[in-house]
């Protein structure tokens, strides 16, 4: 698959993508305060209890200790996208906000890309827990709302030219909508039962979907969307 390390697409309409920065500032802070010592430590196991989302609890199967109870559990349909498992999960999600969130961010302002990416959050965990109603396994990671900003970046900029690494060490210049698009249809393939399924593919395959809709209402007036020359 494609690593993306750039993109040739210049900020328009702000200055700077403060929410972006904010969001993997806020990542990193989170994962080094109660997470960096992995899957297998207490505090990280009861991180991801207390606020990741369990499917069976979000529907009254299962009931969560009461110890472990913060937030009511529909907290947890936002509060999931900000816990990570280990650093190259977080890393990787990182990696790509930083090279598509600013865009994205550009076309819809600072306030509406924050709300736009926790809905994206929501639709994600909501989608996975659909698609597993019945787990007990805590979702945790902000790839969800990533795949909301990979889907709105698609329709915004498909003709963006990106640098990749392919297979981890080729570097190519390549169309947005090749790179995005490639990286889409292999959540769905895998969503229908050939990958992982310790991956929360329908997780990504919603929160793309969430994304790609969404961006048409909450970009700013006038923006264009599949880079249309107004």
């Amino acid at each position: 698959m494609f690593i993306p390390l750039y993109d040739h697409k210049p900020l328009v309409h702000v200055r700077r993508q403060f929410v972006t920065w904010g969001l993997i500032v806020a990542n990193v802070a989170i994962f080094l305060l109660v997470q960096q010592g992995g899957l297998s430590d207490p505090a990280m196991q009861a991180s991801s209890l207390s606020y990741g989302l369990i499917p069976a609890v979000l529907f009254d199967v299962r009931d969560l200790a009461p110890e472990l109870v913060v937030f009511p559990e529909p907290a947890a349909l936002i509060t999931y996208a900000f816990l990570h498992g280990s650093w190259m999960h977080l890393g990787g999600n990182m990696l790509f906000l930083w090279v598509f969130g600013d865009n994205v961010e550009d076309a819809m302002g600072h306030i509406r890309f924050l709300v736009f990416y926790l809905l994206c959050a929501a639709a994600a965990g909501y989608g996975h827990a659909l698609a597993e109603p019945g787990s007990v396994v805590p979702l945790i990671g902000a790839s969800g709302a990533v795949a909301g900003v990979i889907g709105a970046y698609l329709v915004l900029h498909p003709r963006v030219r990106v640098w990749v690494l392919a297979f981890g060490r080729l570097p190519l210049r390549l169309p947005a909508s090749w790179v995005l698009g490639a990286w889409i249809a292999f959540q769905v393939v895998m969503a229908f039962g050939i990958g992982d399924h310790q991956v929360a593919w329908w997780a990504h395959v919603a929160g793309a979907a969430a994304g790609a809709l969404l961006v048409v209402p909450m970009r700013r007036r006038g923006v264009p969307l599949f880079d249309r020359r107004l």
